[in-house]
């Protein structure tokens, strides 16, 4: 849906397109009440955001079931066009070993050394996009 001035409302098909598209998103957690975005790669499996991690804040904030927002984006800065899909809900870590192994084919695997052997999923309670569009 168009809105005003060049700026389209995405629907939740399109930004689950977009999430499956996509690698590398943020994590947006709260840390003794403030606000961290931390950058992961991902997957969108089964309409939901998979990542994995090791000790540290992304974890802390899946053991304790915390609300949590996910971004991903993309963007064109010579046209100034773009989008941009948020998913917020409650993460939470997969411990199921039935899931883990499904998860282990997802193709998401950590960038970094070190361990980073739990999966943290985020089952969107929340989704919503938006496009920069030219106008006519």
């Amino acid at each position: 849906m168009l809105i005003d001035d060049g700026l389209e409302l995405l629907d939740d098909a399109e930004c689950a397109r977009l999430l499956s598209e996509g690698e590398v998103g943020r994590v947006g957690i709260t840390v003794s009440g403030l606000p961290v975005i931390l950058p992961v790669n991902y997957v969108f499996v089964d309409g939901a955001v998979i990542f994995r991690t090791g000790e540290g804040t992304k974890l802390h904030a899946a053991s304790e079931r915390a609300v949590i927002a996910f971004e991903v984006d993309g963007y064109d800065t010579r046209r100034h066009l773009g989008w941009s899909v948020l998913a917020i809900g409650r993460a939470e870590t997969v411990d199921d070993p039935d899931d883990r192994v499904h998860l282990e084919h997802s193709g998401v695997a950590p960038w970094t050394a070190g361990p980073r052997d739990v999966y943290v999923r985020l089952s969107p309670e929340m989704l919503t996009g938006r496009r920069i569009v030219r106008l006519p």
